[in-house]
């Protein structure tokens, strides 16, 4: 059985959703690619966006991710890497 890498999981809509919503995007959520970068090329998201998405992560799922933690370029690389992150911190 092979799987698209760019397929959303359920929980990679629910935050591509929560990303339309909050930031007022015209993309449609399922046209969001998992593996695009969030930040400058790719999602186009800039630092207050970031800011924005942040926030309504930690209202949203209770993740709180900090401005200078050394792994935001990572957890903020894509869809899928903030999801991973949040995934694994939920309910820490």
């Amino acid at each position: 059985m092979t799987t698209d890498s760019n397929v959303q999981t359920a929980q990679e809509a629910e935050l591509a959703r929560l990303f339309v919503k909050t930031l007022n995007l015209e993309v449609r959520p399922e046209d969001i690619d998992c593996n695009a970068p969030l930040y400058g090329e790719g999602l186009g998201l800039d630092s207050i966006d970031m800011l924005e998405i942040a926030l309504v992560i930690s209202q949203q799922y209770g993740v709180k991710l900090k401005a200078d933690d050394k792994n935001n370029i990572e957890i903020f690389n894509s869809l899928r890497s903030l999801n991973t992150y949040i995934q694994r911190h939920r309910g820490a």
